[in-house]
């Protein structure tokens, strides 16, 4: 059980370690840009994707077992069935469908969260550059590389940590509730971490306002 505890705080930590880590392009401005500070960095999160892969995977995969009462109406239907337990995560097929859907969804989700052209376009008409990359199509190019290696990063993070606590039900002979530990943990730490990032632009905020009404 100890042991157990403590690779739980291990995941938590790492999970949290992750959801916040942030890869940092310097940003360079040339010197037509007014008023431009002189460092500057273009943030890209290590999981640029989220959260939003593992919840989309895990819908998918668990609509079988959802739909089947509503067609079986006392009668079974062999080839939904097998479906339904080819998908379960006890099946090592439905973990790997599981795990596969994580990462392709890890990949789309990327880059509809960060559109490299769109990127690459808003750096030029802010004058701005990545150092020893050339501004336009280069840019862009640069960008649809890197973020396939976070995205890499990133789904390998999410797939491990949505599976290890299916790994350790299976192993372990835990609660069946533990199983679905990892998502619930990724859905809690990100909600966690966007509450705080809210609360600390809130006041910093109501600090702002303040400075302004003394000065007044």
């Amino acid at each position: 059980m100890g042991l157990l505890i403590l690779a739980s705080l291990i995941i938590i930590f790492f999970t949290t370690f992750v959801q916040q880590a942030e890869y940092k392009i310097p940003i360079q401005y040339t010197k037509l840009a007014q008023g431009a500070p002189t460092n500057s960095y273009l943030p890209l999160k290590i999981n640029p994707a989220g959260v939003i892969p593992v919840i989309f995977a895990s819908s998918i995969t668990t609509i079988p077992s959802t739909i089947l009462p509503f067609f079986q109406h006392g009668r079974d239907i062999p080839w939904m069935t097998t479906l339904q337990e080819w998908l379960s995560y006890t099946n090592p097929t439905g973990m790997a469908v599981y795990a596969v859907l994580i990462v392709l969804f890890s990949f789309f989700y990327t880059f509809v969260q960060v559109n490299p052209e769109k990127t690459a376009e808003n750096l030029q008409k802010n004058a701005s550059y990545i150092p020893s990359v050339r501004p336009g199509r280069e840019t862009e190019e640069y960008l649809s590389s890197l973020l396939k290696k976070l995205a890499t990063i990133g789904s390998i993070f999410l797939a491990f940590v949505a599976l290890s606590p299916i790994v350790a039900q299976q192993q372990f002979d835990l609660s069946s509730s533990v199983a679905l530990g990892g998502t619930s943990l990724l859905i809690v730490i990100s909600t966690g971490i966007e509450g705080m990032k809210q609360l600390e632009g809130y006041l910093l905020k109501r600090k702002y306002v303040g400075f302004m009404n003394v000065t007044e």
